[in-house]
């Protein structure tokens, strides 16, 4: 079975699932390759999607088009989106680049794929199984414009709101989010035995917490490590992730040059080791890095998200009491520390992940590709 990973350099995160498939089968030895949906059809226009989606989180943009596209999706299904209609434009490219690779089966990470996959379906005829993975807590505008074979979703108590924005109950599995967190989960001991050599830090049996912004270091991180700093003891561990925003990195890096027990990194590929270091984790509610935390079993304070998906995801994670949600950075903290310091409630929040987490979401995706295929 040869496959094709379709994503989208729209955030780091459909990219990391579709990392994390193509690791699983590669695996079992299963031939399979990841592609940007959008750079088949022009590399140019893809790095530009690319700058915008970074341009538009910024500020409000982003949030008022997903507002936006979720009402025109729930109350013009007449008419196709704008996104459909961009998204038709890769369709002659897309079946010649499948065509050429002869695929048995396509599997979409991201929205703009699977409009794309649509849109070869009509037109070109395409009989190779398709499967569209959904990688946030909800279900995504203009999602019911696509005709794929079946759907991935995270959880099945979100398999009612996908029936309700018009994909059939039949094409609806709950597999969980694909993620990757490495080959073996380090005992909490040897991880830092590891990290406290790289940076140089003493050995110590204080509380480690860890921030994270996402690829693109979102949010006011500066202002939660000072809180953090202000309220946790001087032995404690700060580490915060800025990811691919180099600027930031610089920034936060000369406001807390002087304070020994935080350090600043950049994009890393050591995250999941980082994580088997922490106490808590603080991170903006994106779905890719809100699952790694549950499968490694981290409490988790949900920070500030990117509008639109992000709060969703939020929303379900505090209601299943996987995480605790607030923008409130003071109570952040506040609760951060009570996770450390009280076992119940810590013990709660755990028991919550394990009960949702589904550590054999990359098996089941696997099997599923394979038995369409037949």
């Amino acid at each position: 079975m040869k496959t094709l990973i379709l994503s989208c350099n729209t955030g780091e995160g459909h990219n990391s699932s579709a990392k994390a498939i193509k690791t699983y089968m590669d695996k079992l030895g299963l031939e399979s390759e990841i592609k940007d949906t959008l750079a088949i059809a022009s590399p140019a226009v893809s790095k530009r999607v690319s700058k915008a989606y970074d341009y538009s989180i910024k500020g409000s943009l982003f949030c008022n088009l997903y507002n936006l596209g979720d009402f025109i999706s729930r109350h013009v299904t007449q008419i196709k989106s704008p996104i459909y209609y961009a998204n038709r434009l890769c369709a002659d490219k897309l079946y010649q680049y499948i065509d050429l690779h002869n695929f048995d089966a396509i599997i979409a990470v991201h929205l703009f794929a699977a409009e794309a996959l649509t849109a070869v379906k009509r037109v070109h005829g395409l009989t190779a199984p398709t499967l569209f993975v959904m990688t946030d807590y909800t279900c995504i505008p203009f999602i019911s414009e696509t005709e794929l074979d079946m759907y991935a979703i995270p959880h099945e108590g979100l398999t009612d709101e996908f029936e309700s924005r018009g994909i059939p109950r039949e094409k609806i599995t709950a597999t969980g989010i694909p993620v990757n967190t490495g080959d073996l989960s380090l005992s909490k001991e040897r991880a830092r035995n590891i990290i406290n050599r790289t940076f140089g830090w003493p050995e110590n049996r204080n509380n480690w917490f860890m921030i994270m912004g996402g690829s693109m270091g979102f949010g006011n991180m500066a202002q939660l490590i000072a809180e953090l700093c202000k309220k946790t003891m001087h032995s404690d561990r700060i580490i915060c992730i800025c990811g691919r925003n180099k600027e930031q990195q610089v920034s936060i890096s000369e406001q807390f040059t002087d304070v020994s027990q935080v350090k600043i990194v950049g994009y890393t590929d050591k995250i999941s080791l980082l994580m088997d270091c922490c106490d808590v984790l603080f991170s903006k509610p994106g779905g890719i890095t809100s699952t790694e935390a549950i499968i490694k079993n981290i409490p988790l304070i949900h920070t500030a998200p990117i509008p639109g998906l992000e709060d969703k995801n939020a929303l379900f994670f505090h209601s299943h009491n996987m995480s605790y949600y607030t923008k409130d950075i003071h109570e952040q903290v506040d609760t951060a520390i009570t996770l450390c310091n009280n076992h119940e409630l810590r013990e709660k929040m755990l028991k919550a992940q394990r009960m949702n987490a589904n550590h054999d979401t990359c098996d089941i995706i696997v099997n599923l590709i394979t038995e369409m295929t037949q």
